[in-house]
This record gives C-alpha cells, structure tokens and sequence, in this order.
C-alpha cells in the first residue's frame, strides 16, 4: 500500500493545500486574508483550518527568529554517530532526550545512513560552538563522533511547502 492509498495519510484537496502553503508562507494571515488567496468566503475557510488543526495536519504556529539579530548568527548542521553496544535503542532514546534539553539545538532528526542523528545547532560564534561540543555534546554518554559542517549562508527558509 502507498501513501496515497494509507488509510493514515490525510485525504487533502487542492485548497487544503493551498490553504497549508499560504499558512506555512506566513502564519499571522488572517482569517479574511487567507480566505481571500484561496478563494473562499471566511467562514468556509475558518471551518477548513478548524479541520486541518483538529486533524494534526497543522500542529501549530511559530515565529521565523532571525537568530543573527539575537546573537546566534552561526548555524552548523551535525551529523552524529553513537556507539553501538547491546542496548543501541536505549542508547539513541537517551540521546534524543539529552539533546532535547539543549537550547543551542534548533532541529535535530534520527536518520539512516552513515550516522544517527542530523542536528542544526546555533551559536554565537565558532569558539561558542567549540564550548558546546566540549561542554555539552561530547558529555553525552554513547556519543562516538560527531561531523560539523558549517552553514555559510542559508538560500530556502524551512517549513515552506
């Protein structure tokens, strides 16, 4: 079964999507706004938003934080690798709950592939981001290697459909 026929993916249509990019463009639109760019009157929009949050399509909003303008204008991404022992799965659930208290990390994933987790960490500069590593990273338990590539500058925005 795919997921277009998954009883678990969302059966959307065309201005449930266009409703989702405009969201995810700017979360602050109004309702008469949003209504207006997806061509419905504001009630019928208001009730389809309604549907899509109360459906866990939309879990939330969120402001976009230019992070140089508060101080964090580094971003590096950090593919991590953990050593593999008897209890890997506890190693890895440990992990994510280690990092989840870690303000610097602003996403972090598990991935397949050649390493565990992809993380995107900011910081204020490189010696600030040395300290993390240092201070925060390398003190978790189970962490073997961690590979930092260093973001220069940032073309898309996520969240964007």
């Amino acid at each position: 079964m795919n997921n277009l026929t998954s009883p678990n993916v969302a059966r959307l249509d065309d201005i449930d999507r266009r409703i989702l990019i405009e969201l995810s463009r700017n979360g602050r639109l109004s309702n008469t706004d949003l209504a207006r760019r997806v061509g419905l009157s504001a009630s019928a929009c208001w009730t389809r938003v309604r549907a899509l949050e109360e459906g866990g399509i939309i879990t939330g909003y969120t402001a976009v934080i230019d992070r140089a303008a508060i101080g964090l204008p580094e971003t590096v991404v950090v593919e991590v690798t953990l050593d593999k022992h008897k209890h890997a799965g506890d190693a890895m659930e440990n992990f994510a709950k280690a990092i989840e208290k870690l303000p610097q990390v602003i996403e972090a994933a598990v991935v397949a592939g050649d390493f565990d987790f992809y993380l995107r960490v900011a910081a204020s500069s490189t010696a600030d981001y040395e300290h993390f590593l240092r201070e925060k990273l390398y003190r978790i338990p189970s962490v073997r290697q961690a590979r930092s590539i260093f973001i220069l500058r940032e073309i898309t925005r996520p969240l964007t459909l």
